[in-house]
């Protein structure tokens, strides 16, 4: 172990013991021992490539994950750290699964706060009959709850985040936008607002998708991609729609039972609609293990924590002629503001 692996590492052990100290909770300490562990079985990706014994499809992907990463700092001004330089084998699916939640009568997201991000919308854990037992707990307690899966996810900095197994089946575009979107949480992230800093980082992501494809001269990937967010984005608006008929719903002072009638209309139109999407357009569409789940708030509460404050962002990006240092400039200023300002000026009215 190197002296900057020990720094890291003393570093690390001192943030487990401030966050043990003030919150006292046994999920917070899964959460630091599940870092712990990830971190020590980070490689740094040359060394990677250079071994003999990696795989060629391995190879292949790290060696482009090395481009995606000097692009992000060069062309797109995204922090220029060691994040992403590295590799590690967690030997499962997903680095993490989140749960999210809302009562039965919300589309609002249930928040957890914690020492150092604030109040997010989700839970995570590493070990994921964790996240299941947790998300039982939470249905007994009469929320709707989703769990789901996570490839990737950032520390905001406070680490040097790897590259992950879980990450290697992904084709070179789908590798740049994650990488995109973790380093913008790195770049800005304000404090209890999840809306805020994933809808700007979902609008740095395509934005640099954009200008990563056009920059090899790949048109017909550029094309791709953009009929498949175009299907995104129409899937996006269904529940979007339905969430704000939903949230009308909720807020109605109709008797109980008969909400739970309107609920299940709501959804089941919404099911409906999809399956005609879906048939439009091949038999294919994104969100279709969710559709074949038991749809529920909490997965309409997800859509909107990403995406409702998307269009302002790049409204935001587009008063600057795309440049993207001005645009930065324009959210630190945004971040200062109070949430209420903020999100009248980039969300409108959440809905």
């Amino acid at each position: 172990m190197n002296i900057s692996s020990i720094t890291a590492t003393v570093r690390a052990v001192f943030i487990v013991a401030l966050i043990a100290v003030s919150s006292g909770g046994c999920y917070v300490l899964q959460s630091v021992q599940g870092q712990l562990a990830l971190m020590s079985k980070r490689e740094p990706i040359v060394r990677v490539i250079d071994k003999a014994s990696t795989p060629a499809a391995l190879r292949a992907q790290l060696e482009a994950v090395a481009a995606i990463r000097d692009f992000a700092s060069r062309e797109l001004g995204l922090p220029d750290n060691g994040s992403y330089r590295s590799y590690a084998d967690v030997g499962r699916r997903y680095v993490v699964w989140n749960v999210v939640a809302a009562q039965q009568f919300s589309v609002d997201a249930k928040k957890w706060c914690y020492p150092i991000v604030g109040c997010v919308a989700y839970r995570g854990y590493f070990v994921e009959r964790r996240a299941r037992r947790f998300a039982a707990q939470l249905r007994g307690q009469g929320f709707d709850v989703m769990v789901g899966g996570v490839a990737a996810y950032s520390t905001l900095g406070h680490f040097n985040d790897p590259v992950l197994n879980t990450m290697m089946d992904w084709n070179d575009v789908e590798l740049a936008a994650i990488i995109f979107h973790e380093l913008t949480h790195q770049l800005l992230y304000v404090p209890n607002d999840s809306s805020f800093n994933e809808a700007l980082a979902t609008t740095v992501e395509e934005e640099g998708v954009r200008r990563w494809l056009q920059a090899q001269g790949r048109d017909a990937d550029l094309a791709k991609h953009r009929v498949q967010q175009d299907h995104y984005a129409k899937v996006i608006d269904l529940m979007t729609a339905t969430r704000a008929e939903l949230r009308a719903v909720y807020a109605s002072g109709l008797e109980p039972e008969l909400m739970r009638e309107r609920k299940r209309a709501a959804f089941a139109a919404m099911r409906s609609s999809f399956a005609l999407l879906k048939a439009g357009w091949g038999g294919h569409a994104p969100f279709e293990s969710w559709f074949e789940d038991d749809l529920n708030n909490a997965h309409l509460a997800s859509v909107a924590t990403y995406f409702i404050c998307v269009p302002g962002f790049e409204r935001e990006l587009k008063a600057v002629g795309g440049d993207l240092t001005a645009f930065y400039t324009r959210v630190r200023a945004l971040a200062k503001l109070d949430q209420a300002k903020r999100d009248a000026i980039v969300c409108g009215r959440l809905n």
